[in-house]
């Protein structure tokens, strides 16, 4: 059990601990020259023999070191709220255990110190103040007892409700990935560096590797203490101690606030989706308001975007995106604090929901109902359903595992729900809605060809644009590929169609194309340019550039240059030519080509060259070579 003080400064935090424990703790030099704790102290001692060791966190009291208090307050089993019989409840008091409810901890003591220097009398009444204070909150019931550190009274006592509450602590859950938020580091002589926190999930032992601070840097674990204690392996909820190896690794780079994580953990961020509740004694607070964020260990400036509304009441919470001036890590269910820009006050708390919050659409309805589904849940399988009912483009599951520290391995997906794979990873989608996005697609395939007709369909770029659906690339083109395997649709080229699509000309379009066409079979391999159809015709150059386009998307014709086009036909025709040349010579040279067609050289290069830009060909230096690979080489398509 990891037992942290709070209270306010003055208050016989420390004195009660070395009356409990029997161990004067950790105390820095500055601190016995001024006479009060300064940061967080440690110490480990057993409350019975047998009962195994327990953690005591030792924060300061005084109102400029809070940041400390918070750093320490993170990850305890229960708090012991220290008040002196002689001050009573001091602003200190209020604001820590403000800031342990806000951070859940699930159960407290109270020990009302100093009372060797009052009358019982005035033991009654700071008993009623601190009932008082309780009252409304979900510490109500914890118990009291009066205690004096120089005369020993109600140590005992005390020491006996520990013991009671240490049989109560749940153990923690060790199946996620290990997470430590760092809160010291030093170097030891002979050993090297060690950093110490609070493990607040998984499982670490000697040997293993992970990711330190917000570069990831990997370090490998040379030995650990848990609980005091030389160990192999120590698990989430004890204190550890960690002697870390790694290349170039200096004491510098380790600072209070970085995280030691298992390897596929490491994602930091800068957008949390948060639930947060606001004191009630605090001002109203405005949209995009500057605050200090303490998570872990860390203490970070953030802007808290409200998403439900322009500003936030005293007493009442409501979903807002943190964003924080630094990459910080985060996992669905950890408790915050926040306090004002001067770090002077506490304004409120909450959880985190979704440590990867979106940038964009962040106030949706469907985002809306997503943070409402991660508050009512703790866990991703009851999450999961209303996470995929209210996402269009699907979830990835690697982030899902990181939000929720559940490795995938240990998923159990329900029935309706689909792993689409795609060629930037997994992706989950309720599989109703993925059969809706299926039919949304032929929907808007359907409503191309009815806008344009006299083409074979689009490509899967374009298609992508004029369905608009929202989904990313890679999910698109894993789509469209099913709906092409289940034969819904077709394709010719890079043209996407539905399977009894038929292009079809205008009327207009087809009366030209009647007057074109002889100009092109009588020209035989010397087609006539745009410019000089369109003259013979009394065309614009415009409108027969854009029917011979149309017709060349049909696969009628072949745009071989700009302005320069030839119909199938006519192109087989050179095809069978460069064969019988082939046959003669396996290389084939531009004069032969020229020689063998009749045309200038120019125009023969031309057409060479766009041979092998369809692949029936390959230029090796001033000739070419036959590509049989393909279909063109094969006679029977001619």
């Amino acid at each position: 059990m990891i037992v942290g003080t709070a209270g306010h400064i003055d208050h016989g935090k420390t004195s009660l601990l070395q009356a409990l424990t029997g161990q004067a703790g950790d105390r820095r030099p500055q601190e016995r020259e001024r006479g009060m704790t300064i940061d967080l102290g440690y110490l480990y001692a057993e409350l019975a023999p047998g009962a195994g060791l327990s953690g005591f966190i030792d924060v300061p009291g005084h109102e400029r070191f809070t940041h400390n208090m918070l750093a320490g307050a993170q990850g305890i089993d229960l708090v012991l709220l220290v008040v002196a019989a002689d001050d009573g409840v001091m602003p200190q008091t209020r604001e820590h255990l403000a800031i342990v409810e806000l951070l859940g901890i699930p159960r407290a003591l109270v020990a009302i110190t100093k009372c060797d220097r009052v009358e019982a009398g005035r033991v009654a009444v700071v008993r009623q103040q601190i009932a008082q204070l309780l009252a409304p909150g979900p510490l109500a019931a914890a118990p009291m007892i009066a205690v004096s550190s120089v005369t020993a009274e109600g140590i005992e006592a005390l020491r006996q409700a520990l013991l009671q509450a240490q049989d109560d602590v749940p153990a923690r859950r060790v199946d996620g990935g290990f997470r430590l938020a760092i809160d010291r580091a030093f170097s030891v002589a002979g050993a090297g560096i060690v950093v110490t926190g609070t493990a607040l999930s998984g499982a670490v032992a000697v040997g293993d590797r992970l990711a330190l601070g917000p570069t990831g840097k990997s370090v490998r674990v040379r030995g650990l203490h848990a609980q005091n204690q030389a160990a192999e392996r120590a698990f989430a909820g004890q204190r550890v101690a960690l002697n870390l190896g790694g290349e170039r690794l200096e004491l510098g780079q380790i600072h209070r606030g970085h995280w030691l994580l298992a390897d596929w953990l490491h994602a930091p961020t800068q957008r949390l989706d948060i639930q947060f509740q606001l004191l009630p004694g605090e001002r109203t607070f405005e949209h995009f308001q500057p605050v200090h964020l303490h998570l872990g260990t860390q203490d970070v400036i953030a802007r808290v975007a409200l998403l439900e509304g322009p500003r936030l009441r005293p007493g009442e919470q409501m979903f807002a995106q943190l964003l924080t001036n630094v990459p910080v890590h985060a996992a669905h269910g950890d408790r915050l604090i926040l306090r004002d820009a001067s770090a002077q006050r506490t304004l409120g708390g909450g959880r985190v929901l979704d440590p990867f919050a979106p940038a964009r659409q962040r106030r949706s309805p469907e985002r809306l109902a997503q943070l409402l589904a991660l508050a009512l849940h703790d866990d991703l399988p009851g999450a999961l359903p209303a996470l995929l009912d209210h996402s269009a483009s699907g979830l990835d599951p690697q982030r899902l595992a990181r939000q929720f520290n559940r490795p995938q391995a240990s998923w159990t997906l329900p029935e309706n729900v689909r792993l689409i794979d795609t060629r930037q990873g997994a992706v989950l989608f309720n599989a109703q809605r993925w059969g809706t996005l299926k039919f949304s697609l032929l929907e808007q395939l359907a409503r191309f060809h009815q806008q344009e007709p006299d083409q074979m369909g689009p490509d899967r770029d374009r298609l992508r644009r004029f369905s608009a659906l929202n989904v990313d690339r890679p999910t698109f083109i894993s789509l469209l590929e099913e709906l092409r395997e289940a034969g819904s649709i077709s394709t010719s080229g890079p043209w996407l169609h539905l399977p009894d699509h038929q292009v079809r000309l205008s009327a207009d379009d087809e009366a030209l194309w009647q007057r074109l066409q002889p100009l092109f079979e009588q020209a035989g391999f010397d087609p006539p340019w745009v410019r000089d159809a369109a003259q013979k015709l009394d065309q614009d150059d415009a409108s027969v550039r854009l029917l011979l386009r149309k017709l060349a998307r049909q696969g009628v014709l072949h745009q071989v240059v700009r302005d320069l086009f030839v119909t199938d036909i006519t192109l087989r025709q050179m095809a069978a030519v460069l064969l019988r040349l082939a046959e003669e010579n396996s290389q084939i040279q531009v004069t032969a080509f020229r020689d063998a067609l009749g045309l200038g050289r120019k125009r023969s290069i031309q057409i060479l060259e766009y041979f092998d830009r369809l692949g029936l060909t390959r230029r090796l230096g001033d000739h070419r070579q036959i590509r049989f690979d393909n279909a063109l080489a094969n006679p029977g398509a001619l």
